[in-house]
């Protein structure tokens, strides 16, 4: 296949271009465009888009559009996994070992910040979590509340505690049973990790940064055209199978508030208000993240973006 390489960072060849940016900011386009331009090959950097259950409230490339260039890492993990960071790494370097044998340009694709600091940068090492211990964790964080939690880790893990919200379920809850399991700070753990995938010179990165405002609008077009699309019957199959509430499948934007409809808290056009809210919010977080954690990216309009796709492919 005809692969990109010629013309990267600072003069030398590309070995895999990135394109982050907000949700509903045109990735998946842009990528799709560049891909079917060069013979490229589109991975998946999206922390919810991995998972097979969701992929109409996740914004999931169609069939269709799969059909068009090769995909990967999209939909290929069931609902009821935790996929972390790690297992998104290991099969990360499998899809990018395909795209070298095959001689086509790796296009990472997606809103997942850790996802990309980890291609560049690395990745920390935590060993799994044994599930016994996971489970009382959680039992514990059911019974007694976050803040409960927190006490106990600023306890066993203050450099943690620190960092963290004491009302952040998820982020307190990891944090503990990574010291109970381990005896290791989370902390001390983050010093110790995987090698990068890609060296950060060999790789263009952007990001897509569009007008705020264009930006939300077309975010709550998205979600009631999500709806229209099925997004509702979606989550039900998903409510259905009764998987633990704290799963990452189980937080993805709109469904809390879309499985708090199906039992009857919430009317249809309140959950869909809450579920655009959180996406303008989660929207607005990335532009955060990514400005102060991974600066090498270069911030782009999506029409500039595709000016640059027209002009680059296929001699990146």
């Amino acid at each position: 296949m005809g692969g990109a390489n010629p013309g990267g960072a600072n003069g030398q060849a590309t070995d895999a271009v990135l394109i982050a940016g907000p949700t509903a900011s045109g990735k998946s386009a842009l990528a799709l465009s560049l891909a079917e331009r060069t013979g490229g090959i589109v991975i998946n950097t999206d922390s919810m888009q991995v998972y097979r259950d969701l992929r109409i409230i996740t914004a999931r490339p169609t069939p269709a559009e799969e059909a068009r260039v090769p995909h990967r890492l999209y939909g290929h993990v069931d609902a009821g996994v935790n996929c972390s960071a790690g297992m998104w790494v290991t099969d990360a370097a499998a899809a990018l070992e395909e795209a070298r044998t095959q001689n086509r340009l790796p296009i990472f694709t997606g809103g997942s910040g850790l996802y990309f600091k980890a291609l560049t940068r690395g990745l920390s090492a935590v060993p799994p979590i044994p599930s016994q211990v996971r489970d009382d964790v959680r039992a514990r964080l059911d019974r007694d509340g976050a803040e409960a939690l927190h006490v106990i880790l600023a306890q066993r893990d203050s450099a943690a505690a620190q960092r963290l919200n004491p009302r952040d379920r998820t982020r307190v809850a990891r944090a503990l049973e990574v010291v109970e399991a381990t005896g290791r700070s989370l902390t001390d753990w983050h010093r110790d990790g995987l090698p990068p995938l890609l060296p950060p010179d060999k790789v263009r990165a952007i990001f897509l940064a569009p007008e705020r405002g264009a930006l939300y609008a077309r975010i709550d077009a998205r979600f009631s055209a999500m709806l229209a699309a099925g997004a509702l019957e979606e989550v039900r199959a998903l409510a259905e199978r009764h998987l633990d509430p704290l799963l990452p499948a189980m937080k993805a934007h709109g469904v809390p508030a879309l499985v708090r409809h199906l039992r009857g808290e919430l009317s249809l056009e309140q959950a869909a208000d809450i579920g655009r809210a959180d996406t303008r919010h989660y929207a607005k977080r990335q532009f955060t993240w990514f400005r102060h954690q991974l600066p090498e990216f270069a911030w782009t309009t999506p029409e500039e973006a595709e000016t640059w796709v027209v002009g680059a492919a296929p001699g990146l």
